[in-house]
């Protein structure tokens, strides 16, 4: 199988916002969980996403698993690499942005490398270096308030600066709109003077096609999905894509079986969602001090659950308000609380696959990673969309069998996500 587009994503439902915007812009993809065994059958496919949790581990570790990664995908054919981030640019001045993406050039041989989180499909845009979320700066969103990486600065050129060796560069809109061959002398310019990092911003989707173009002939690049979109219609336009386009009938063949979703985000999206889903069936929500406390309450989901499933779907949630999670991490640390919590929610998740359920939806990047790595899931066929940035994903080569998930970023999703994941899930 050789691939012409790899990518590294640095959490599971970044990977799966990533791989829905690959398919949908005509490229046959695959996501895996981490680098797969050599013994696991992909399909023939465009483009592979491997996903990997790196958003928040020391940078050290974050540089060490995205090189295996990089050196996989090179050995598959990719000739580009897209190191896929959060479009809310989620990291601190320790990492990981800045470290893996100098890593990422100079594995390739060095150069500069373009850089943005810009996604006005989901109301991300860069102006002036400056991210901006449905029109507001970054620091002054509801975004802002990440549990683990919360970013109190829309500065992107301020923010990878404090994280990278070298300095960082942008590239504006002004030079973005004089087209691709702008784009790429100003990328060469700032690559002889030695910057590696450079932040580009993006209003339009033809800003993304602009970058996208100039990406594809450099071997790295590092943005949210995005950059992936303007990555997938310069492969097309090139005609380096033999197929017909993407189809994504095969990833939503029944599968039977229960259905439960586990909610482990704590952002505001998700809580509404949480609110409407309880109109249409059981909602269970897990004290959070009562999970960091030990097992019991973890059994005692489980034994609620045992008693609604066979009737319906259930959800389970350790989603709390923003309050209840700083009075959290100030009583037990940060990183302790939410190890906890996600620790909590993949046990939850594996015991109700465990019963039968084989639709399972999950809310939260920690969430989602934590529960697919302990079902051991090896990779993902992409299915249609449920969401902007949210497909159903078809289990490839799964111990279980086969399952329909959905993998939801906290933010993403209208309010009645839930009920329309469930709906596309058969």
């Amino acid at each position: 199988m050789a691939i012409l587009l790899g990518s590294i994503a640095d959490d599971y439902t970044g990977a799966s916002d990533l791989a829905n915007t690959l398919t949908k812009n005509g490229l046959r993809t695959v996501q895996t969980v981490g680098i797969p065994d050599p013994a696991l059958a992909l399909p023939d496919v465009d483009a592979v996403v491997v996903s990997l949790k790196i958003r928040s581990v020391p940078a050290s570790d974050a540089v060490a698993a995205a090189a295996s990664a990089e050196r996989w995908l090179r050995q598959r054919g990719a000739g580009h690499v897209l190191y896929k981030i959060c479009s809310t640019f989620d990291s601190t001045d320790a990492g990981n942005i800045g470290p893996v993406t100098e890593a990422l050039s100079d594995a390739a041989g060095g150069g500069g490398v373009l850089v943005t989180p810009a996604f006005p499909e989901t109301g991300r845009t860069v102006y002036l270096g400056h991210l901006f979320v449905g029109g507001q700066p970054l620091n002054e969103s509801p975004l802002k308030d990440h549990p683990l990486n919360p970013m109190h600065d829309a500065n992107l050129v301020r923010v990878l600066t404090r994280q990278s060796r070298n300095a960082v560069g942008l590239i504006d809109l002004t030079t973005i709109a004089a087209g691709p061959g702008a784009v790429k002398a100003r990328l060469d310019a700032l690559s002889t003077a030695g910057i590696t990092a450079v932040i580009a911003d993006a209003i339009f989707e033809r800003d993304l096609e602009t970058l996208g173009e100039v990406a594809l002939e450099t071997p790295v690049s590092t943005g949210a999905s995005g950059l992936g979109l303007g990555l997938a219609r310069a492969l097309l336009r090139s005609g380096r894509i033999s197929s017909d386009g993407a189809t994504t009938a095969d990833a939503i063949r029944p599968v039977g079986g229960l259905s439960a979703i586990v909610a482990g985000s704590c952002s505001k999206a998700t809580l509404h969602q949480l609110d409407i889903a309880e109109r249409s069936m059981p909602v269970l929500r897990l004290d959070p001090e009562r999970l960091l406390a030990g097992p019991d309450e973890i059994a005692a989901a489980i034994s609620w659950a045992g008693d609604r499933i066979s009737a319906g779907p259930v959800v389970i949630a350790a989603s709390a308000a923003p309050e209840t999670v700083s009075r959290l991490q100030s009583l037990h640390g940060r990183e302790a609380s939410g190890h906890a919590i996600e620790t909590a929610t993949s046990i939850i998740a594996a015991e109700l696959v465990g019963r039968g359920v084989r639709r399972l939806v999950v809310a939260g990047g920690e969430t989602s990673g934590a529960a697919v790595d302990r079902l051991a899931i090896p990779a993902f066929l992409i299915g249609p969309e449920i969401a902007p940035g949210v497909p159903v994903l078809r289990t490839v080569g799964n111990a279980q069998g086969d399952m329909l998930l959905a993998l939801k970023s906290g933010n993403f999703g209208g309010e009645d996500f839930f009920t329309s994941a469930l709906a596309m899930m058969h």
